[in-house]
C-alpha cells in the first residue's frame, strides 16, 4: 500500500462528503482511507456507511480528542506513508500523487504539510519556521535538522515508519498543538519537515469549532501552547514566557480599558479583555 489516508470527523458532515469525494479520483496511488469520527451528533457516520462502504469507518462513542483518534487508525494503516486530513478539506486531483512522489525523492524528510488554499483561491498559510515560545528559548531547539519548524496538521504526509517509532500523536494535547509537538519529536530523530508546493488541498477551516465562542476557543489554544512549553522546555524557559507574557497581558489590558469609552464595538473589545485576562491569569498558575 502506498498512502493510508486518516480523517478524524466531529460533526462535519456537510463537508466531509466533499473530502471523500475528492479521495475517490484515480490518481495512480494504491490507497487507504480511515475515517474516525468522534462521537458526531449529526449524520456523519450513517452518511459514510451509506455512501462509502470501503471507507474504513470507526465510530467512537465519545471525543477522544484529535490525537488520540488519529493513533486509533495507525494499528490498522498499511501504507508506506500516512497522510493525515481534516474533514474540511478537498484534495486536488494530482495531490496524492506529487505528495507520494515527493516523500520518495527527498528521503531526508520525515514529514511535509502540504499547500493549503482557501475557498476563494487564495493561499492559506501552514508553515511555521518558529515554534510557540522560541524566541525566549536558548539552546534547547539547537541542532534541529532544517529550516521548517512546523506545518498544519489539516493536511500533512508522513513517513509510517517514524510515526509509528514516535508512537503517533501525544494524546495528552486534545485539539490544537498536537502538530506542532509531532514535528518537534520528528526533527529532533534527524529528520527535517518539508513542504509540499504544488500539492493543493482547499481547506475550509475550524468548521468544527463554528459553535465555540472566541473566548473559549482561544483558552483552549493557550492551554496547548502551555503544555508545548512544559513537554519541551526547561523550568527557567518557561518562567522566562510567561514574564513576557506577564507584561504585554497587563499593558494591553490597561490600554484597552483606556480606549474602551471610544470603541463602538463593545463585543470585540470585551473578546480581547477577556482573551488578556485568560493570559494573566495563566502565567500566575
Amino acid at each position: 500500500m502506498d498512502i493510508s489516508i486518516i480523517i478524524v470527523s466531529y460533526n462535519t458532515n456537510k463537508l466531509i462528503n466533499n473530502c471523500l469525494d475528492s479521495l475517490q479520483n484515480p490518481s495512480g496511488i494504491e490507497k487507504e482511507i480511515f475515517v474516525i469520527d468522534n462521537a458526531s451528533t449529526d449524520e456523519t457516520v450513517k452518511t459514510i456507511s451509506a455512501r462509502f462502504p470501503d471507507v474504513n469507518l470507526v465510530a467512537n462513542n465519545e471525543n477522544r480528542g484529535f490525537g488520540a483518534a488519529n493513533n486509533q487508525a495507525l494499528p490498522s494503516c498499511r501504507g508506506k506513508y500516512l497522510i493525515f486530513l481534516n474533514p474540511d478539506t478537498t484534495v486536488a486531483e494530482d495531490t496524492l500523487q506529487k505528495s507520494f512522489l515527493f516523500m520518495e525523492v527527498n528521503q531526508h524528510v520525515g514529514m511535509a504539510g502540504l499547500n493549503m488554499v482557501n475557498p476563494d483561491g487564495s493561499h492559506q498559510p501552514s508553515v511555521s519556521y518558529r515554534y510557540p515560545g522560541e524566541k525566549s528559548t536558548r539552546d534547547e531547539l539547537a541542532d534541529l535538522k532544517g529550516p521548517i519548524a512546523c506545518v498544519l496538521g489539516a493536511a500533512m504526509i508522513a513517513r509510517a515508519d517514524i510515526i509509528n517509532r514516535l508512537r503517533g500523536f501525544d494524546e495528552d494535547f486534545f485539539l490544537y498543538g498536537e502538530d506542532q509537538d509531532l514535528c518537534l519529536r520528528i526533527r529532533r530523530l534527524g529528520h527535517e519537515i518539508g513542504y509540499i508546493k504544488d500539492a493543493e488541498v482547499l481547506h475550509w477551516g475550524g468548521q468544527s469549532e463554528i459553535n465555540t465562542t472566541p473566548v473559549a476557543l482561544f483558552e483552549k489554544k493557550l492551554k496547548a501552547e502551555y503544555l508545548f512549553y512544559k513537554k519541551h522546555y526547561p523550568q527557567e524557559t518557561v518562567y522566562r514566557i510567561k514574564k513576557a507574557q506577564k507584561i504585554k497581558a497587563l499593558y494591553r489590558l490597561f490600554t484597552l480599558n483606556l480606549i474602551s469609552p471610544f470603541v463602538m464595538n463593545k463585543t470585540k473589545l470585551k473578546n480581547k479583555i477577556d482573551c488578556y485576562q485568560l493570559v494573566y491569569r495563566m502565567t500566575k498558575a
